[in-house]
């Protein structure tokens, strides 16, 4: 957290990401949206100053720097989307976490409705854009089970790279554990690339969960959720740094 001095300089994005409201990316969509007011007026301009004495309002709600950065693992369960509230309803992840923190808590990446796995929430935006950008090459890795068979074809043309209505999808790696369950380590991860692939081969997917990111592997039940280590949140940033915004080798 920077300090006094610093935080009367930031920028607004920098500023709302250090409130917690979500990564500096997505602030930056909030404030173009026209949702941000700075002492009452509307501002949409991501490169606006403010200080601690400014007024930052979110959708009419006032927005306060925290004082205490926090790192969430939470293993959810299939059914739960990864957004901090759905316009259908649906139970979100972050239901999972409520009334434990006090601070404002957003998801780092995805996790689509339908499959399960490792997550991270936090209130630290740096933390959340340096992780989540495609040229951090943090690996995660991904247990597939299908209703029927999986092709050795479907396995050699991901690892090989695929192209599917335009866009590219390729997986660092790929291993069939039994003729009906895969395992796939990806590194970029575009959307939905899994469930893409294998739509494209017309098979249908059972079950769909991340055990893995980076060197942190899922040893928690369902619903279950714990804070990262230091060493982990360490571990993280090292790998991310790796990528020093190139992209991935592979």
């Amino acid at each position: 957290m920077p300090d006094s001095t610093e935080k009367a300089t930031l920028r607004l994005q920098v500023y709302l990401a250090h409130c917690g409201l979500a990564s500096r990316r997505a602030c930056e969509v909030y404030i173009s949206e026209g949702r941000v007011s700075v002492n009452g007026e509307i501002v949409t301009s991501p490169g606006t100053k403010v200080s601690l004495e400014d007024t930052v309002c979110v959708d009419g709600k006032p927005l306060h720097l925290e004082k205490r950065k926090r790192y969430i693992l939470l293993n959810k369960p299939a059914g739960y989307v990864c957004s901090s509230s759905d316009e259908k309803g649906r139970a979100s992840a972050l239901d999972l976490l409520a009334g434990r923190f006090s601070e404002r808590l957003y998801n780092v990446g995805r996790l689509d409705m339908y499959s399960s796995g490792l997550i991270i929430f936090t209130n630290d935006g740096d933390f959340a854009a340096k992780i989540s950008h495609p040229s951090s090459c943090i690996e995660k890795e991904y247990i597939v089970e299908a209703l029927g068979g999986i092709p050795q074809v479907l396995v050699d043309r991901f690892k090989r790279g695929i192209r599917i209505d335009g866009v590219f999808y390729r997986c660092k790696d790929a291993e069939l554990l039994s003729p009906k369950k895969l395992r796939v380590v990806l590194e970029e991860g575009k959307n939905r690339e899994i469930r893409r692939v294998f739509a494209f081969f017309e098979i249908t997917i059972r079950r769909l969960s991340r055990i893995r990111i980076g060197t942190i592997e899922n040893t928690l039940e369902e619903g279950k959720f714990r804070e990262l280590r230091p060493e982990e949140i360490s571990d993280l940033l090292s790998l991310s740094n790796r990528g020093g915004g190139h992209g991935c080798s592979y």
